[in-house]
């Protein structure tokens, strides 16, 4: 193997496909890079072995075809810290180290054979969708951050997709708060569902600005694994197995306030109170108070025994009675943080019931949150 690749465009793939590689495994080959030379362009990839691969083409001078795996973090490491020039790599087969020069740097790397790398699952057939990589980048932050982190119900790690009547919706739940985004597709697509893990989704997202049109998605038929492919690049990820909850039920069908207010604001008094609820349970209160004849008021506190207190107050339009209720700061800043609207809505009922949160202008998007029980 030997060719020749541009600093900018290796160090690209390498960080697209790395977060492929499972920090801690009990095959050590899954913690290697596969690189493979051919027909212009090097193909690099990684996987987990379990639950997502990632695969990545570069455009290069390909001298000499070849293939074989380096360990993923040295590799990145050098590559990243070169300066913006060619680099020409070059294996020696029987030892099976690789060398990488570029500009006055040169290095040797040991690699391992490229047939002891887990084979990557081929997604060949199925029923494939085109979504627009803008849209589906979007919701993916808007909704992956509020699946489940533990694996005590794997279902509620992954993201709900539900194709129905030309539309795609995402949904995700950990037990304290659900988010859902629709997605158009505008075509005839049928119906399918599938739970995709959210960690392949957060990944996905990184690559999809790279993206200016479509992608296409695509289910096996046993649905088991799903194919996103961009183009230049691909991740195939293993489906979670399992019944989604019916979360339809968890989203109120109305309320008796609804408080809209600056997203930016909202956030800063959020973070000020969140220094402040560190030592009190990460409780944040909020008081929603309509105004007499002008603008209404929407006051954020926060406190904590033997600690201190914090209130913040920012203008707020109060549609109904004067509203109370107490919010996890944490769940607060991270929907606050995914929403791309200026202004958001919270919409209460009581102290007791979950609260939603809906940006303006947008109804595509909707966030449950359960509330925190305290003492008033």
């Amino acid at each position: 193997m030997q060719l020749t690749v541009q600093q900018e465009d290796l160090n690209r793939g390498l960080s697209a496909v790395a977060r492929a590689v499972p920090t801690r495994s009990t095959l050590p080959i899954t913690n290697n890079i596969l690189l493979e030379a051919d027909d212009d362009q090097l193909t690099l990839s990684a996987t987990d072995a379990e639950t997502i691969a990632i695969t990545y083409r570069i455009a290069s001078g390909i001298t000499e075809a070849g293939t074989i795996t380096l360990p993923s973090r040295l590799l990145s490491d050098f590559v990243a810290t070169l300066p913006p020039q060619p680099i020409e790599i070059a294996l020696a087969e029987r030892s099976r180290q690789v060398s990488l020069s570029c500009a006055r740097n040169e290095a040797s790397i040991g690699g391992q054979a490229a047939d002891e790398f887990p084979p990557i699952p081929p997604v060949e057939e199925g029923d494939t969708i085109q979504l627009d990589a803008d849209a589906l980048r979007r919701s993916i932050n808007q909704v992956a951050f509020a699946a489940a982190t533990d694996d005590s119900r794997p279902v509620l790690t992954g993201v709900h997709f539900a194709l129905r009547d030309g539309s795609l919706r995402l949904a995700a739940a950990d037990g304290f708060r659900l988010a859902v985004n629709t997605i158009e597709v505008g075509e005839n697509s049928g119906d399918r569902e599938a739970i995709v893990p959210a960690r392949a989704l957060n990944e996905l997202a990184r690559l999809l600005p790279e993206v200016t049109e479509t992608i296409s998605v695509t289910f096996n038929p046993a649905g088991t694994q799903v194919l996103f492919d961009l183009g230049h690049a691909t991740l195939v990820a293993q489906l979670i197995q399992g019944t989604f909850p019916n979360y339809e039920q968890l989203i109120p069908s109305g309320h008796a306030t609804s408080t809209e207010v600056s997203v930016g604001e909202f956030m800063r008094e959020t973070r000020i109170a969140s220094i402040f609820a560190r030592d009190g349970s990460g409780i944040v209160r909020l008081i929603a108070s309509p105004g007499e004849g002008s603008t209404g008021r929407l006051t954020v506190t926060a406190r904590a025994e033997e600690v201190g207190n914090n209130e913040g107050e920012i203008d707020a339009l109060v549609d109904g009675e004067e509203a109370r209720i107490a919010f996890n700061s944490r769940y607060l800043i991270e929907v606050l943080g995914a929403l791309d609207t200026d202004r958001v809505a919270i919409e209460t009922s009581s102290p007791s019931s979950p609260g939603v949160l809906r940006p303006v202008g947008n109804d595509d998007y909707v966030h449950v949150v359960m509330p925190m029980f305290v003492q008033w």
